[in-house]
């Protein structure tokens, strides 16, 4: 049985993630290193607690002698790497939390890896000849793309945000090890995810809360800032795809081909909203323009044709049943 060091597993797409591995993969042991910080919640987890091939440790990515004794207790085979400060706001108040998670934690867990791996010479143990860490980012190291066009996985990386700049400084940490030392590393790259378990402080949670509470929803700007949508369960099944059957080095770009503005999103919510939950106003009035946020990115748009050709990876979900799906997952919660 191999066992996968799985870090942030909690939060939103970790925990979407490890459940999905673990009942597709019955040979797997997963270990789910994660802070519990404010975006991590093992409520999350709780379809998982009884499997026995499922271990929990509270700890700090950033620990290293924490993440070196799990090294040798539990021999892990690979790391598939979702750990990260992911909310733009926050970073841009606070930065030095996303340098500290996002790069620095990156590398222990990336030194620490190819240090248990390989040997002096970089190369491979023998028990370890496929082990293998994968890297799970956001398109956002792009930039910002106009009316037109798409990143691809040739796309300059050109961050905007104390964010994305720390999510592409780890990118190239992970690039480096490949390049340098042999490790056998691979990057996804994902448009926005949508669906359930995501942390209230997201757009979709945010909406679904304001509107349920009666409160303005507030969207940035004139709301016309672009987003390409990706149900969270379709991003888990590209990452699967890209763990087993993805080439060493390469990276991987994941998107929903679901372009939509914020407005047009917290319009499609609140429609659904009327008619799931109807009142006497439409949740419509709710909506609020507020002042844009600092370093807005106008527009993200993923061509995931690499993944799509050499995997054969594909979006199932459509972006009306999905959203839909993800509203009445928030139901259950905000009523």
């Amino acid at each position: 049985m191999q066992t996968v060091l799985i870090t942030g597993g909690a939060g939103f797409i970790g925990s979407n993630f490890i459940p999905f591995i673990l009942k597709k993969h019955k040979n797997l042991s997963v270990v789910n290193l994660d802070l519990l910080t404010y975006a991590g919640d093992l409520e999350n987890l709780k379809e998982v607690e009884g499997n026995t091939n499922y271990t929990f440790i509270k700890g700090d990515i950033c620990d290293r002698k924490l993440v070196e004794s799990l090294f040798k207790q539990y021999n892990f085979t690979s790391v598939i790497h979702f750990a990260a400060e992911s909310h733009v706001d926050n970073s841009i108040h606070k930065p030095d939390a996303f340098v500290r998670t996002n790069v620095f934690g990156t590398f222990n867990v990336l030194d620490v890896a190819k240090k248990h791996w390989m040997d002096d010479s970089n190369n491979y143990k023998k028990e370890f000849k496929n082990s293998r860490f994968h890297h799970i980012s956001t398109d956002e190291v792009y930039g910002s793309l106009g009316e037109t066009g798409f990143f691809t996985e040739k796309t300059p990386y050109a961050p905007n945000s104390p964010y994305s700049a720390s999510k592409a400084s780890s990118d190239f940490l992970v690039r480096s090890y490949y390049h340098t030392y042999g490790l056998n590393v691979v990057t996804t790259n994902c448009s926005n995810n949508y669906g359930p378990k995501q942390h209230d402080e997201k757009l979709i949670p945010t909406i679904i809360r304001k509107a349920l509470s009666g409160e303005n929803i507030p969207i940035y700007g004139d709301g016309k800032n672009i987003r390409d949508w990706l149900y969270v369960l379709d991003h888990c099944k590209g990452i699967e795809l890209v763990y087993h059957n993805g080439k060493a080095g390469e990276t991987y770009n994941v998107g929903g081909k679901n372009e939509y503005n914020n407005l047009y999103i917290a319009n499609k919510i609140c429609s659904v909203l009327d008619n799931v939950i109807p009142k006497k106003n439409s949740y419509k009035n709710q909506i609020t323009f507020v002042k844009d946020r600092l370093g807005h990115d106008f527009r993200y748009a993923i061509d995931a044709t690499k993944i799509e050709n050499e995997l054969g990876w594909k979006a199932d979900e459509n972006f009306d049943e999905g959203i839909k799906k993800t509203i009445h997952s928030y139901l259950k919660k905000y009523n």
